[in-house]
């Protein structure tokens, strides 16, 4: 029975590099998928390519492929990656162009698009938005962005078309593991027991080491070896759906049932009716075992029939967020602390700062005496974070500003006062008809 071997090589846009290239190197992979785009990541990928058309991909495009390439060509492993963001057309072009000046000869690139409908939001405007229970047109804030998710078929278009290194926009996270699975094996897509299936394999590999321990690791109750060498997931498929999760020999973590089951449950909403572009799974029956060191084989994923609308992903301008921080140490710093906490509230109301939603904060007691053992019933250190949110970045300044003039004006002994104002980029989502995304894809090759 035929079987391919894939590996994560992210699980997030600012992932670890080392990784994903010891898999490359020793995993013996067919593919390597790298998941890097978050909601509000293409968001802000969308406000970069609006400052320079040629920009709008992942910011760590350049360092990634500047090592993954030579693997993939060498050991002929094939590359699939939503870094494309906002602009997965100048990606291709980008990776084209590293692979030429690296005498890649042969290499052939795809870019997957056609997920940003942001031209068609006019016919969605009576539309319901998930977060807010009102129409589209009652939004407030300026929509930047809008990119539905699309699934498998732009990626396995490419795949059979000979495709090298796929660089998609917004498509769901499982569809860059799912895509291999159907090409390869010439699955059917509407058979959904199988479609579920692969949506499981995805669903596990999307996150990268998440389900090698990374985010199962809590000391003394889940303990988790040589962390800071974390390898990153394999799964090794069969045709009809059957498949093993493990990982490179030798790397840290460890894949466990446990860890496996972390994940599945991971990020969804209701095991019986996981909805994906590609299918409604079902984990619900799911069963993991411990075949070996560092193996786990699974068993009984499924799925139904996709539904007829997909999602879109809307950014949009928001708020902005200010905030400062200050800590007090030595007896009596909460005390200090709290009141350093009213002094700010109080100087707010004076000045006239309007907000929204103010949050005070005492973070920690360990981050000025790190390295000193003592019981915490009386905390000698304590960090004060004041936050707000503001319709005005002309607010957002002044909320920093009043915990920084702390530092004089009392209570004594602050210190380490920091302040920042952040201009905020929200997410909401709303459901349009499959039928009114296509996806489109376009090649390049290295000559």
């Amino acid at each position: 029975m035929k079987r391919i071997r894939i590996g994560s090589g992210a699980g997030y846009a600012g992932d670890r590099l080392e990784p994903a290239l010891e898999l490359m190197e020793k995993g013996r992979l067919d593919y390597i998928g790298f998941e890097c785009l978050a909601e509000r990541t293409i968001a802000i990928a969308q406000q970069l390519k609006l400052m320079n058309p040629e920009k709008g991909y992942n910011g760590l495009l350049e360092y990634r492929m500047d090592k993954v390439l030579p693997l993939a060509y060498k050991n002929k492993v094939k590359v699939i990656t939503n870094m494309g963001a906002a602009n997965p057309q100048s990606a291709a072009e980008v990776i084209c162009r590293m692979a030429e000046e690296k005498g890649l000869k042969g290499l052939k690139v795809a870019a997957v698009f056609g997920d940003d409908v942001f031209e068609k939001l006019d016919k969605y405007m009576d539309v319901n938005v998930w977060e807010t229970g009102k129409s589209l047109r009652e939004l407030e804030g300026e929509v930047v962005s809008a990119n539905v998710y699309m699934g498998i078929d732009g990626i396995v278009k490419a795949l059979k078309n000979g495709a090298d290194i796929v660089v998609t926009g917004r498509v769901s996270d499982p569809a860059l593991f799912l895509a291999p699975l159907v090409h390869e094996f010439n699955w059917d897509i509407n058979n959904y027991d199988l479609m579920g299936k692969g949506t499981l394999i995805g669903h596990l590999l999307e996150c990268g080491g998440q389900v090698t321990g990374g985010y199962y690791a809590e000391p003394g109750k889940k303990d988790v070896e040589r962390l800071w060498d974390l390898g990153f997931p394999i799964i090794e498929a069969c045709e009809n759906g059957d498949f093993i999760v493990t990982k490179v020999e030798g790397s840290g973590g460890m894949v466990t049932k446990d860890t496996c089951t972390e994940q599945m449950i991971y990020e969804i909403h209701n095991p019986e009716q996981y909805f994906t572009p590609d299918c409604v799974a079902d984990f619900s029956k799911v069963t993991f075992e411990n075949i070996a060191k560092d193996t786990v084989e699974a068993k009984g994923a499924t799925g139904r029939e996709k539904t007829d609308t997909l999602k879109v992903s809307l950014g949009y301008k928001d708020c902005f967020i200010g905030e400062g921080e200050m800590s007090y140490g030595g007896p009596g710093c909460l005390e200090r602390a709290r009141l350093a906490a009213e002094i700010v509230e109080k100087r707010l109301e004076l000045t006239g700062v309007k907000f929204d939603e103010l949050r005070i904060d005492f973070i920690g007691i360990n981050g000025i005496f790190k390295d000193s053992l003592r019981t915490y019933n009386t905390p000698e250190e304590v960090r004060l974070r004041v936050a707000a949110r503001t319709r005005t970045k002309y607010d957002a300044v002044q909320i920093g500003n009043e915990v920084e003039t702390l530092y004089t004006n009392g209570p004594a002994g602050g210190g380490g006062a920091t302040k920042s104002v952040s201009d905020i980029v929200s997410v909401a989502s709303i459901l349009i008809p499959r039928t009114d995304v296509e996806a489109k894809v376009i090649y390049r090759e290295v000559l």
